[in-house]
């Protein structure tokens, strides 16, 4: 038998999302060492890498190459304790004893009179068959409210650093060299200013995203929620191993994706991968809050929740359909290991929600900059024209707008917005906050100088914290610090959506964006995973759900009188 024959026969167990990256770093750096890849099976060699085998080790760094492989090594240790705070041997230690742990309670059945542990009391009730599903929903609803309402006082602030201080020191650099009042500072105005600037506000709800979704995984919350999941799985036509990568999905639907890797089977792998995009990604997430804010006020959090869960059922309503066709065949059992309950560290929560966070950063420094320049671009060409509607932009986006009316996409800009979308999804918000808004009206006056400007930072910072830690309280029920607050000018976006969007409209723009193709790198990353035309099926469906879906909530909303 071939060593790949023999590791292809291993049982592989799930060491979690940490150790499992870096298990694969070192698998690559194995197989380009050819006398290790012939001997061993790669994934056999890097676990043992990893628990530091003395053995192992001694033979690898025998063979040319091997150095590299145990530099590797090294920094995948260290990693992983600096996230842990433990060392890999005991994680992988823990992760087996859990999946023996689980194959244990499928096939023995003990006696009725048992001694509890801790743990197992938690367990009674956090997997309880009744409880285990209204628990989930009610951690991600907390986890929701976190999102939308308590970090909203630093999105403000982060909104009036960018709009105020960055945007005048900006312009006075530009008056410096010359450029002041020609279009270079219109460009940084309204386009780099307008649209980088419209997405970073979105920071802050990011990173409450991944605090708490990194708190309730260390926790070993996450691995129970899976194994509660499992039936729900089934209701897809999935098993519960189908859960985790569709949980990184609400993340981003770019390594959700390379998550289904840890699947055996192709086919429930590839079921899996079509249905990530419905489970929304963090990107979107910047457009139910827009729109949420702008529609239904105190009741945004609910809203949002709501356009989470209705991802869920539409993936529901999928997994059934392309498991009676496409994917048909039966449903493959699942085994699931629950490792020890666990004391999350700050320092690993931390690490976890910036790593997450700085995908998104590095997006939007990039992509989104690059698109924003664009569009300013294509918003002002023919040059001198007086509406924007004349531009590249408004004449392209007023031709498919009649294709988008039917599903309450009405307006070019809302068209326009659409197509942008498929750069990225935060796009959407950047667009619409060009065109609709631009860079705003100069302010009247002397500037304030650089030690007021900083001021204003800190202060404003010192203010959104107490804010936070109030609204945060708040959530408990009976408890109000916040407060009946003066009702203050709507901001400027918020307003233009006001006048140019029904709350009808608003909600089948966010299914539409909630269900039509994802981003052009999730795109990219399902096919080099599974190829050109499953790419092309996928981008495809999901356009076509979304009009199909958005066009019956938006006419039979106006049948019922909502429009």
């Amino acid at each position: 038998m071939t060593v790949e024959a023999f590791a292809r026969r291993i049982r592989i167990v799930d060491y979690g999302r940490e150790i499992e990256k870096e298990i694969t770093k070192l698998e690559k750096l194995i197989a380009e060492v050819e006398p290790l890849a012939k001997r061993y099976p790669t994934r056999w060699l890097a676990v043992k890498l990893l628990e530091n085998d003395e053995d192992v080790r001694r033979k690898v760094d025998a063979i040319p190459g091997g150095l590299r492989i145990l530099r590797q090594a090294e920094a995948s240790i260290a990693r992983l304790r600096n996230v842990f705070g433990d060392e890999a041997e005991t994680l992988i230690a823990d992760r087996r004893y859990g999946f023996i742990s689980g194959v244990v309670k499928q096939v023995l059945q003990k006696p009725t009179i048992e001694r509890l542990t801790l743990s197992d009391k938690i367990d009674r009730v956090v997997t309880n068959r009744v409880l285990g599903i209204p628990i989930f929903l009610l951690a991600m609803w907390l986890v929701f409210q976190f999102t939308a309402n308590v970090s909203a006082p630093y999105a403000d602030w982060v909104d009036s650093v960018i709009s105020g201080p960055v945007c005048r020191w900006g312009v006075a650099f530009l008056n410096l060299i010359g450029l002041g009042g020609t279009w270079v500072e219109s460009l940084w105005r309204d386009g780099i200013i307008a649209g980088v600037g419209g997405v970073l506000v979105f920071v802050p709800v990011l990173l409450f995203l991944y605090f708490f979704l990194a708190l309730l995984e260390d926790s070993g919350y996450m691995a129970r929620a899976a194994f509660v999941m499992d039936r729900f799985m089934h209701a897809l036509g999935l098993h519960g191993k189908s859960f985790m990568p569709m949980l990184i999905g609400f993340g981003c639907t770019v390594p959700a994706i390379y998550a289904t890797r840890t699947m055996r089977e192709e086919k429930d792998r590839l079921l899996t991968a079509q249905l990530l995009s419905l489970m929304s990604c963090g990107a979107r997430l910047p457009v139910y809050t827009v729109f949420g804010v702008a529609f239904f006020g105190e009741r945004a959090g609910w809203f949002i929740f709501g356009i989470y869960v209705f991802g869920i059922v539409m993936a529901i309503l999928m997994g059934q359909i392309f498991r009676r066709t496409l994917f048909a065949g039966p449903t493959p059992p699942f085994v699931m290991e629950l490792p020890p309950y666990r004391l999350p560290t700050l320092k690993g929560i931390l690490i976890h929600m910036w790593e997450r966070s700085a995908y998104f950063l590095r997006k939007a420094t990039f992509v989104i900059l690059t698109v924003s320049i664009l569009l300013w671009f294509l918003m002002n060409i023919p040059w001198g024209m007086e509406d924007i509607k004349d531009s590249l932009f408004g004449r392209f986006s007023a031709a498919i707008a009649p294709v988008l009316a039917p599903a309450g996409v009405e307006n070019w800009e809302a068209a326009g917005a659409l197509v942008t979308g498929f750069i990225a999804k935060e796009v959407v918000i950047s667009t619409m906050g060009q065109i609709y808004v631009g860079g705003g009206e100069e302010e009247e006056g002397p500037p304030p100088s650089f030690a007021e400007d900083v001021k204003e930072i800190v202060v404003g910072f010192a203010e959104a914290t107490v804010d936070t830690v109030k609204t945060a309280i708040s959530l408990i029920p009976g408890v109000n610090l916040v407060g009946e607050e003066e009702e203050e000018e709507e901001p400027e976006l918020i307003a233009a959506l006001q006048e140019r969007f029904t709350p009808l409209q608003a909600v089948a723009f966010c299914v539409f964006v909630l269900l039509y193709i994802p981003c052009m790198v999730a795109i990219a990353a399902f096919r080099s995973e599974f190829g050109t035309k499953w790419a092309l099926f996928k981008a495809g469906y999901l356009t076509a759900l979304a009009w199909v879906v958005s066009t019956l909530i938006y006419q039979f909303g106006k049948l019922l009188g909502f429009g």
